[in-house]
């Protein structure tokens, strides 16, 4: 072959590879137009002004003043968004998100729940709140209850004693009557799994009680129960006027199993989901009631002739099964699962873990970050919003949290830029391509805070504070950055279909080659 021959053959090569999408490049697309992007707080975590304008003492209060949290710290001033919330107002503006998701403090507005009194500057502030946002063009997405349980109710037993049903569903009354002309979007519960696991379970979080065998189960039982009762009188009182949606969030990794080939690890994958997730989702979304491989497992676990896991009346599954307009998700991780075998020996809680008869694991490949638990596996996102789908027959689902950590608040934070971007990538293929209904976005956290147990240690915030600074002014990362943007183009828009002057350079390129092929041959 002469090079006459060759070099129009290296030009046409040249003109097709200049056409073909580049290998390795991101997955580009965009969100419905009408998808809703929000960053998320919750008031423990920020508010400060723990005993101000009439509030009381709640769980977090008792334990981390008790010295139970990370070097002592406490959330008694924390971001101090009870007097700067007109501050974070223009930092949800600048980022242009559509909706802002913070919770209120049982405490401050029913300071007593055993009389039921309302403390009208608890509810003036949060209204403050509302009408800044609205001002500013942003939707009030509310958590009515986000794991500051009022002392007085933790006194008398707590979720184990369900009297605390009519003592929540009054202060779900109260606000739903108190915010409802401009709160449209509800949510009851925050993450009762960790509720109950963890403040009962494990006792690593308020209130401190480590009693895994029942406590857990009595817990969840009662916040089910509270929550059906609440969506109930949204139903019965309030939706034809006020028009809003009533949903929960639930907390959940990703549960895959350890070998895909092996059909015992995908069973116990299975079931490690249906006791995590599904633990309160399958009560809510499918049947009223708990999976059936919970109540098989915790029989199996119990005392011959009994079972650990309470009962749900007739009546009760009747008023639990749809008691949800939406599910909240909050996603961090991916968890992988094996079945238990019984010379294992691994043992260790009791109750809860141990009736799941599993063995949870994570990937030493898999990138961590600034907490022991977190680990950056973006495919699993997408895996658990097609469970999700599959299992629920596809409800609206809002991301209610999505972060990562650190623990040094640094403002050049690519690694929570790149989390961001793989996280949300995942969920933009889970909604453009398996159909799954997704309808908003919630980042965790607009700057970081008081971290619970971890106190200042964890940072998830998109915006940094300096706790040790009395100003407490809050910076800006790249992450803002990034999610301003994101927000501002809606997704991940191809830059080589966007781009005019690199279309316009392509075209440009292609004439060329093309009449340098037919001159030259």
């Amino acid at each position: 072959m002469d090079s006459g021959t060759i070099f129009p053959l290296i030009l046409i090569n040249v003109f097709v590879h200049l056409l073909l999408p580049v290998e390795g490049t991101d997955y580009y697309g965009r969100f419905p137009s009408n998808f809703m992007w929000g960053l998320a707080t919750s008031a423990h975590q920020i508010e400060g002004a723990w005993n101000a304008s009439g509030k009381s003492e709640h769980i977090w209060d008792r334990f981390c003043h008790a010295g139970k949290c990370w070097k002592g710290d406490t959330g008694d001033v924390a971001c101090d968004s009870f007097h700067k919330y007109m501050v974070d107002v223009q930092l949800l503006k600048k980022i242009g998100v559509t909706h802002y998701r913070f919770s209120l403090a049982w405490t401050r507005i029913i300071p007593n729940p055993l009389t039921g009194e309302v403390n009208q500057e608890g509810l003036n502030y949060y209204r403050q709140l509302i009408d800044e946002l609205q001002r500013n063009n942003i939707i009030p997405l509310v958590t009515i209850f986000h794991w500051d349980l009022p002392q007085s109710l933790e006194d008398i037993g707590s979720w184990a004693n369900e009297s605390l049903i009519g003592y929540y569903n009054h202060y779900a009354d109260v606000v739903f009557k108190a915010y409802g002309d401009k709160v449209k979007h509800w949510i009851t519960f925050n993450e009762p799994w960790v509720i109950c696991w963890m403040g009962y379970g494990t006792g690593e979080y308020a209130p401190g009680i480590k009693e895994p065998a029942t406590r857990p189960y009595k817990c969840a039982h009662t916040i089910i129960k509270s929550h059906a009762e609440a969506y109930h009188t949204y139903n019965d009182k309030y939706r034809n006027t006020q028009k809003g949606q009533v949903g929960i969030t639930m907390n959940s990794d990703f549960m895959a199993p350890k070998d895909p080939h092996n059909k015992s690890h995908i069973e116990a994958a299975t079931r490690a989901q249906q006791f995590n997730l599904g633990w309160f989702a399958h009560p809510i979304f499918k049947s009223g009631d708990y999976p059936d491989v919970m109540k098989n497992y915790v029989a199996k676990n119990s005392p011959q002739g009994t079972s650990r896991l309470p009962n749900f009346t007739a009546q009760e599954i009747a008023r639990n099964n749809g008691s949800a307009d939406f599910l909240g998700l909050n996603h961090y991780t991916t968890s992988l699962v094996e079945p238990l075998r019984r010379n294992d020996n691994v043992h260790v809680t009791g109750g809860y873990i141990d009736d799941q008869e599993n063995i949870l694991s994570h990937d030493p490949a898999w990138p961590g970050s600034g907490s022991t638990w977190l680990f950056v596996v973006p495919w699993g996102f997408r895996n658990l919003l097609n469970w999700i789908r599959t299992e629920y027959g596809n409800p609206q689902v809002i991301v209610t949290e999505n972060g990562v950590t650190d623990n040094n608040g640094t403002v050049q934070d690519k690694h929570r830029v790149d989390y961001y971007r793989a996280y949300i990538t995942e969920m933009l293929k889970a909604i453009n391509e398996d159909k799954c209904n997704v309808t908003g976005y919630t980042a965790w956290s607009l700057m970081d805070n008081f971290e619970w147990s971890n106190g200042y240690h964890e940072k998830f915030g998109i915006h940094y504070i300096n706790f040790s600074d009395p100003e407490l002014k809050r910076v800006p990362k790249d992450s803002a950055i990034f999610f301003q943007k994101l927000i501002t183009e809606n997704g991940f828009p191809d830059p080589t279909q966007n781009n005019a002057a690199v279309c316009s350079q392509k075209i440009f390129i292609s004439l060329v080659l093309i009449f340098l092929v037919f001159f030259l041959g």
